[in-house]
């Protein structure tokens, strides 16, 4: 089953300072309906992956199409890539795993929906780099629920 979401590993990495949307490498894998990518996923797994013409083991670079941009009026930092093509290409697939190519640690799942099958070729197209719907977005919030106390 695939599950789509953002990876626990992932958001561990991002607070100990181990993602780079900046310089860093990342690749997209991607999956038939057999596989178990969800958020416990840990990090890029061969199983399951997609065997076909024009597509090799491991996925392909991504191209960071908007590094790390903020946005002050919804405190919203985000970014995004350009589209992942392989062309030519014929296979049968349901979802990806983006993960870092260095460390081999997932960052975040995605699920089609259903089989998409292609004979000449297969695109992920991310969604507009913008601070509502890039494919990555972190908000930043003021906690409500904070308690200090002094002498």
């Amino acid at each position: 089953m695939i599950v789509q979401g953002s990876c626990n590993v992932f958001s561990q990495n991002l607070l100990n300072g181990n993602e780079n949307f900046t310089t860093g490498t990342y690749y997209i894998a991607l999956y038939n309906a057999n596989a178990n990518l969800n958020p416990t996923t840990a990090a890029y797994t061969s199983v399951n992956e997609v065997t076909g013409n024009g597509y090799t083991a491991g996925g392909i670079p991504l191209v960071i199409s908007t590094a790390p941009t903020i946005n002050q009026q919804y405190n919203t930092t985000y970014v995004s890539f350009a589209n992942a093509v392989w062309s030519p290409a014929s296979f049968t697939c349901r979802g990806a795993l983006v993960y870092n190519y260095i460390t081999k640690a997932a960052c975040f799942v995605l699920n089609f929906g259903s089989d998409k099958t292609c004979n000449s070729s297969f695109t992920v197209q991310f969604p507009a780099a913008t601070y509502s719907s890039a494919i990555l977005t972190i908000s930043s919030y003021t906690a409500a629920n904070v308690v200090s106390s002094g002498d």
